[in-house]
């Protein structure tokens, strides 16, 4: 029977099978850093806001506490975005009638509150409590970074399940003293961050292992 495949067909069939293999491999690895780059987790992207506010000046210059815009930080299960009458508090003395503040001056002469773009936002299937974490121990860098270092806000960390997932399995970590929540310089060596963590999780009584990383926590 004569051939009717060119020897040289073997190596194209080879060829081909493990191209197709590499292919599989190299969309899903493709996928993969895809899912973690800034065009997918925003990381360091800043997003358009009516008013271009820095945190850099008002947090890092000026030395106003977190608390002083967002009240609800403590306490409640998210950080408000503060009204309009909060910064006019300040603003009706100061730069009063700066170009720049025009829609804060329109938005409380006619009540319509500030369409801001939401930089920290989960999705609706993941359920955070903002107060927990912060009585817990969470510094606000720990999540948002450095904002009285950024002149335009932008996020910081992925906030992906897995980022998520590893503070919750090494709680120690990240945890620090009640009193240094909202100061954005504390910083202590690896050595000594888990010795003082560790310390924490007992005083104040952080649950780890299967009860932080089960799905019910987040996904309820």
């Amino acid at each position: 029977m004569p051939q009717i495949f060119h020897p040289a067909m073997n190596t194209v069939a080879r060829l081909t099978v493990f191209g197709a293999a590499f292919g599989v491999v190299g969309t899903i690895v493709l996928f993969y850093e895809y899912s973690r780059s800034p065009f997918q987790t925003e990381v360091n992207v800043v997003r358009e806001q009516p008013v271009q506010f820095s945190h850099e000046h008002h947090s890092g210059q000026l030395g106003i506490d977190c608390r002083y815009c967002h009240t609800t930080v403590e306490n409640g299960p998210f950080a408000n975005i503060p009204p309009t009458h909060t910064c006019m508090s300040c603003h009706s003395q100061i730069w009063a009638d700066s170009p720049m503040l025009k829609p804060v001056r329109d938005s409380l002469a006619s009540g319509e509150p500030l369409r801001w773009e939401r930089v920290h936002d989960l999705p609706d299937f993941a359920y955070f409590e903002h107060g927990i974490h912060i009585q817990k121990g969470v510094g606000c860098a720990s999540c948002h970074g450095r904002v009285d270092e950024m002149p335009l806000t932008w996020k910081a960390e992925p906030l992906t399940m897995e980022w998520c997932l590893d503070c919750h399995r090494h709680p120690e970590t990240h945890l620090r003293p009640r009193s240094e929540i909202f100061n954005m310089e504390y910083s202590l060596p690896e050595r000594e961050q888990n010795m003082v963590g560790k310390r924490l999780v007992r005083e104040y009584g952080v649950q780890s292992g299967y009860y932080l990383t089960n799905c019910t926590v987040c996904h309820r």
